[in-house]
């Protein structure tokens, strides 16, 4: 009897669980989606919205590590200095992982269409909670 009970009860709150993952993968597609647009607007402080606003933000790439929100945003800044430099960017996501209740862990490549040549590249993000909303605190693109 209670074997029966314990699995009605694991049940009823399974889709419980997968509702509130997925509730919260929505929300950080949803906030890459707005980096998106704002990049494709030429955006860059938009797309800057998406980041922990933080001086323990890292974002690892080609140059190697940068710590801090303001070093991040200034580095875009200095290589993307106007909406042609900056192109047109889009995402493909290849893997969403939950890590906790206040962590995922995103994989995926971008790709930006430019007059003076087409870059593109993979990134792994570690997105979390904090006070409610969903943002990177440490991203590694190549």
């Amino acid at each position: 009897m209670r074997t029966l009970l314990l699995v009605v009860f694991i049940g009823l709150l399974t889709p419980a669980v997968l509702k509130a993952q997925s509730a919260d993968e929505k929300a950080v597609r949803a906030v890459l989606a707005q980096q998106n647009e704002a990049w494709n607007r030429g955006d860059i402080d938009g797309f800057m919205k998406g980041y922990w606003n933080n001086d323990s933000l890292m974002f690892v790439g080609k140059n190697g590590v940068t710590y801090g929100y303001k070093n991040t945003l200034d580095n875009y800044k200095k290589s993307y200095g106007n909406a042609e430099q900056m192109g047109k960017l889009t995402f493909t996501f290849i893997r969403f992982s939950r890590l906790s209740p206040e962590y995922y862990f995103v994989v995926g490549k971008w790709e930006l269409a430019r007059k003076d040549g087409d870059l593109s590249g993979h990134f792994n993000l570690l997105v979390r909670k904090i006070n409610k909303e969903w943002v990177i605190v440490a991203d590694h693109s190549s």
